[in-house]
């Protein structure tokens, strides 16, 4: 599963260096960036919770392996697209929708699906690891969308994505995971299932601190990842080279700080003390790394705040994602992971929504260093104000 998972996330991250570039050829615009990764988020947003009671329901294996068709038919549809000479933007955004509904169904029950391939012990470790290659493929990814882009053309970066997924569904196929009880009596009501998790989400206290959190963090962070593009395009044109160069090295720079986080954090693995208090460390740190990279405009200096900011931002949510699985009970894991994913998932499109739209107005360095100062004010409102307790406590 890690190398099947590893050579379908190289071509998610290649085909979104690619897109990020036709995008940006197609409008020249910091909002058409954000609503591109706004739109491909939306579905997990509207209906993930769904999909956390449909992995707590039925076979997780299916649910992944219809997710993964989903996506590779959207891949497939863009380089068809892109090949003849026929797209808009319009048609790259209706197929980021089509992705995002593949990923709204098959995200909770991939991640409900990892506790059952390690012992509990391990599971830090496990999730580390599994964010380790997801980091590994982003700066694989991009290093191999560079060259095929200029080799054999921006359509041949969009079919090699739809024919990674076909390794996660062989993977799948041969796997062999432990048998799951079967549930005796009537179901209940697929909302009453939602409402259980909801529930439990919103008076476990440690639970809703962390997702209240997530949503911040992702909100104000996310935009350094959406506006690569355009600081590769424009803010570092100084430096010389293709921006195609500049972008690769970004986008590398934050996969290699990533890899780096979800290392030092797989290697503390169970033994890691006070999480919780680490935790509203990094991210207060974070926010320092992306006002900083919001106001240099010199590349290696950038190029630095990028791995460091990669370093916090795996870090981050490698820490709240084991507090998570560590916390919930296996018969919720899939309703509570959900909520945790749209925490997640959500709030970073929408944050590059929103900044995206601020950034054709001012500027995209102002508004990450606005991002920058905003998210460190918040956690230190969280510390001195004693809402973090429960998570101090960790």
């Amino acid at each position: 599963m890690w190398f099947a998972a590893l050579g379908s996330t190289i071509g998610t991250w290649m085909q979104k260096f690619a897109q990020s570039l036709l995008v940006l050829d197609l409008t020249d615009s910091n909002f058409y960036l954000g609503l591109d990764d706004f739109l491909s988020q939306l579905p997990i947003i509207l209906f993930i919770l769904i999909g956390g009671v449909v992995a707590d329901r039925y076979d997780r294996r299916k649910l992944l392996t219809r997710s993964q068709l989903i996506q590779a038919f959207s891949a497939f549809g863009l380089a068809a697209l892109v090949f003849w000479d026929h797209v808009t933007i319009w048609h790259v955004l209706t197929l980021s929708f089509v992705s995002g509904l593949g990923q709204a169904f098959g995200g909770p029950a991939y991640q409900a699906l990892l506790p059952s391939l390690v012992p509990r012990r391990d599971l830090p470790n496990a999730i580390a690891l599994n964010s380790t290659q997801f980091n590994l493929s982003r700066v694989l990814g991009p290093m191999g969308g560079t060259f095929i882009l200029v080799s054999l053309g921006m359509a041949t970066c969009f079919f090699l994505n739809g024919l990674s997924f076909f390794l996660v569904v062989i993977a799948l196929a041969l796997i062999k995971l432990p048998a799951r009880a079967p549930h005796v009596g009537q179901r209940p009501h697929i909302l009453t299932d939602l409402r259980t998790g909801l529930s439990y989400v919103r008076h476990h206290r440690l639970i809703l601190t962390l997702m209240a959190l997530v949503v911040v963090s992702m909100f104000l962070a996310m935009p350094l990842v959406t506006f690569m593009p355009m600081f590769a395009r424009s803010v570092l044109a100084s430096a010389g080279g293709t921006a195609e160069t500049r972008l690769f090295f970004l986008m590398a720079c934050q996969g290699l700080g990533a890899i780096t986080g979800a290392l030092l954090i797989g290697l503390a693995g169970g033994r890691f003390q006070h999480m919780g208090r680490m935790l509203l460390s990094v991210q207060f740190v974070m926010g320092l790394i992306i006002m900083a990279f919001g106001w240099s405009t010199t590349p290696l200096l950038s190029y630095l705040l990028v791995y460091c900011g990669g370093i916090a931002f795996m870090a981050l949510f490698s820490m709240s994602f084991s507090i998570v699985q560590l916390a919930v009970p296996e018969e919720l894991r899939g309703r509570v992971v959900s909520i945790y994913m749209v925490a997640l998932r959500g709030g970073g499109p929408i944050g590059a929504l929103v900044s995206g739209y601020f950034a054709d107005i001012f500027s995209a360095p102002t508004i990450m260093m606005v991002n920058g100062a905003l998210l460190a004010l918040v956690t230190l409102a969280v510390v001195v104000s004693g809402k973090g307790s429960s998570l101090k406590s960790m």
